[in-house]
Formats: structure tokens, sequence, C-alpha cells
């Protein structure tokens, strides 16, 4: 058989391929729940992003000897573009994932070089996920503004949470385990 062999219904690819576009389509529709809450609650949401960047929200014996308060910025209008941006970053990873869940579910028998074509902008929105609450949440909202150290405005345990899950939908996403044929051989690889 060539590389243009479908797979069979119900194979062992065909579950493997599955799972990836499920898995994917979580991370899309989380990302799809977040967007609709920030812009459904936004002003609740604003307040939380507010206090990270001001850092007015320290606990106390925190707030006593830290040296960092200098880099809080204060301006509403900052605090407002920087929310936007959180949003359209969200919508992207939205987008992203469920588009290729759909690509992906509509591939689950083409052969491997579509199917692989559909998982594109899965890795893509996972990425954007990573880049998101990783760098932006982690990094630079909590250790740059200090998040950690806010007594009620704390997103780190949160977006840890997302990192892990988004990073082991990645890894899975991008793994070699759902191929028809070998590269190697170009044989059929049985299921």
């Amino acid at each position: 058989m060539s590389s243009s062999t479908p797979a069979r219904a119900f194979d062992t690819t065909w579950f493997i391929r599955a799972s990836k576009a499920l898995l994917t389509f979580t991370v899309g529709g989380f990302a799809l729940f977040v967007v609709f809450g920030n812009v459904t609650d936004y002003w609740t949401n604003f307040e939380f992003v507010s206090h990270v960047f001001a850092m007015d929200a320290q606990k106390p014996a925190l707030h006593a000897v830290s040296n960092i308060n200098y880099r809080a910025i204060e301006w509403t209008w900052f605090h407002h573009v920087a929310y936007v941006g959180v949003i359209l970053t969200e919508a992207t990873i939205m987008v992203a994932c469920l588009v290729s869940a759909w690509r992906q579910a509509r591939a689950l028998r083409a052969p491997d070089a579509a199917y692989r074509e559909a998982k594109k902008w899965g890795v893509a929105g996972c990425t954007v996920g990573l880049f998101l609450w990783f760098f932006g949440f982690q990094a630079v909202a909590g250790e740059w503004f200090g998040m950690w150290m806010n007594e009620t405005w704390n997103g780190i345990p949160d977006a840890v949470r997302l990192c892990t899950y988004i990073g082991g939908v990645l890894v899975y996403l991008t793994l070699s385990n759902d191929r028809l044929t070998s590269e190697a051989t170009g044989k059929t690889i049985p299921a």
C-alpha cells in the first residue's frame, strides 16, 4: 500500500487521530469560554488586570519589604490596551484550535500528508496558548509585576494548570504516532 491509502475506520491510527482532534478541540473550546467570559464580564476581569499592573494588592508583609513596586503601571488606558490584547490572543487560540480540530476530524481517514497539514493550526494555537499563559501570565505578570505576591489577584496557579494541559496536548499533537505509512520504508504501518 502507498502513502495515499486512507485509514480504515476504527483502526488504531483512526483512534489516535480522533483523540488528537478531540484534544485540540478542548483547547479551542476552553479558549472560546474564556473569550466569552472576558467579553461578557469585561469589568470583573479588567479589575484583575488593573490590580496586577498597578501592583496594589500585594500581601502586606511582602509589600512592606518589596523593592519592585517601581515597576507598577497605573495608567488605566494601558490596562485596557493590555486586556484587549489578552482577549485577542485568546481569540487567536480559540480560532486556530477549533479550525484545526475541524480539519483533523475531516481528515481522520486521509493520507498522512493531508492529516499532518490539518494539525498545523492546532500546533499554532497551542503554541500561542503557551506563550500567553506562560510568558504573559507567569513571566510578565507573575515575575515582573509580582503577581505571586498578590493576595487576591493571583493567576499563577491557573496559568500553571493551563500550561501543563496545553503543553501535553501540543506534545501529543506533534508526535508521529498517527501515520499510516512508515517514512523509512513507505509501507503501511499495521493497525
